[in-house]
């Protein structure tokens, strides 16, 4: 990589997959929560969201609602053909799919964001024009 500079979402990823690597954390493990990580790093919640997308999205993790995040199954893709390996797929598909509904779910706050924007400039050219 030499000179490449990793973005914040990248840094935080990356270190959480060393440390599953390293055998710090397990599978089955809890990760660590959206503020520990932002106060650990110095993030923003977007920057925490984004890295957990990418774990996610590569099967390093998994939610579950009202849990929390959890290290996936190294396996979760199920390479094996086993009757077990392919319930366990099923964790590597649903981290993908979450992934996905973050970043939808990212796409519309930022549409919301910028909807709401240009109609405070619209709402200010025509209180000018009065």
């Amino acid at each position: 990589m030499g000179d490449t500079v990793l973005l914040t979402f990248e840094v935080i990823a990356e270190a959480l997959r060393e440390r599953i690597r390293s055998g710090e954390l397990k599978p089955g493990d809890t990760l660590p929560t959206q503020a520990v990580l932002m106060a650990e790093y110095g993030a923003s919640s977007l920057s925490v969201q984004k890295a957990m997308a990418l774990l996610k999205r590569d099967g390093c993790a998994i939610s579950r609602p009202g849990k929390g995040a959890f290290v996936a199954h190294p396996d979760a893709d199920g390479d094996s053909g086993d009757e077990e390996a392919g319930n366990r797929s099923l964790g590597g598909t649903a981290a993908r799919v979450e992934a996905l509904e973050l970043a939808l779910a990212q796409a519309l706050e930022q549409l919301t964001t910028l909807r709401a924007r240009v109609e405070a400039l619209e709402t200010d050219v025509t209180e000018r024009a009065h």
